[in-house]
């Protein structure tokens, strides 16, 4: 075994090849946490270890699991266990093993990683809906016009945000004005902020046209919201992209999702650096993944004009 104690995280501690799974399994439970994933990826991880940690003899070490058991325990999870396995929980399960195990062969705490062979069985989800061209113009024409005729920026204000920043609902909803920047040299730009620390790694600056900027000093006469930038609720701000979709002609219900879908498909399209443009969605490496083959997929599919 080679020698990493210099490496070891605290989590791993006194674990060696000798200790049976659910030691370390807590083990990377404490040092996923301090990796700042979110709660609900630990949960999952977790579970999915704990799972094998019941199939396997309690005396089994972790020196002594194999890439059998390992297979053995997926066919179980697929055929013997009586509980559906969906392919995507598939998919989690097996990425889950790999990493945990990576973990520990990283670390010299295995000689050997016994999930190296494991097939990954990678599922995508279906593709998303997504605003053609052709739809984000009937859908601008119709926001300038009401802000034209009925003196109402709001739309046109949530309508281009969304499309040039492909913010989350959660993060617009948490949009406070102090976030927005409209003077300055870097300006004018978008700053995503999040309260609870785990969440900082979503932290970015998002930058913005001078005709957003334009729209938002008018919508903020109007409005003069006082601390968040669209102090409504959820669901009032989805009747109004629903309302734009539907005064527009569409046939698809706009959304929060549509629209960071859309944002991320033009982006794409228009050759950002693939690093630059998973840093503005947020996403964390993995995440990207599939982000990535699916905008590669839509950009094949959704008419370009």
């Amino acid at each position: 075994m080679r020698d990493v104690s210099d490496e070891r995280p605290p989590a791993l501690g006194p674990i060696t090849a000798q200790t049976s799974l659910m030691p370390a399994i807590q083990a990377w439970q404490v040092y996923l946490r301090d990796q700042g994933r979110s709660p609900n990826t630990i949960k999952a991880f977790v579970g999915d270890l704990r799972l094998l940690a019941r199939f396997l003899p309690p005396e089994r070490t972790l020196g002594q699991i194999t890439t059998q058991d390992l297979n053995r325990f997926l066919e179980w999870l697929q055929h013997g266990r009586g509980v559906p396995c969906s392919p995507k929980s598939l998919a989690r399960r097996i990425t889950s093993i790999k990493a945990f195990f990576r973990w520990l062969h990283q670390y010299g705490v295995v000689l050997a990683d016994p999930a190296e062979r494991v097939v990954q069985r990678s599922v995508l989800s279906p593709l998303p809906d997504v605003l053609a061209p052709a739809e984000v113009r009937a859908l601008q024409a119709v926001a300038e016009t009401w802000r034209r005729e009925r003196s109402d920026a709001r739309p046109a204000t949530l309508f281009g945000l969304l499309l040039e920043t492909g913010l989350k609902k959660g993060e617009t909803l948490n949009l406070h004005l102090n976030h927005i920047v409209l003077e300055g040299p870097a300006a004018p730009a978008v700053y995503v902020r999040y309260a609870a620390p785990r969440y900082r790694h979503k932290e970015r600056r998002i930058a913005v046209s001078d005709e957003w900027a334009a729209v938002f000093r008018e919508y903020l006469a109007q409005y003069e919201p006082t601390d968040r930038a669209f102090p409504w609720s959820p669901r009032r701000l989805e009747y109004l992209l629903e309302d734009l979709g539907k005064a527009a002609g569409l046939d698809k219900r706009v959304s929060f999702a549509m629209m960071r879908w859309t944002a991320a498909l033009r982006d794409y399209r228009a050759g950002m650096d693939p690093d630059q443009l998973r840093t503005k969605l947020g996403l964390s490496k993995i995440q990207w993944r599939e982000i990535r083959m699916k905008l590669g997929r839509l950009d094949a599919t959704v008419p370009r004009d």
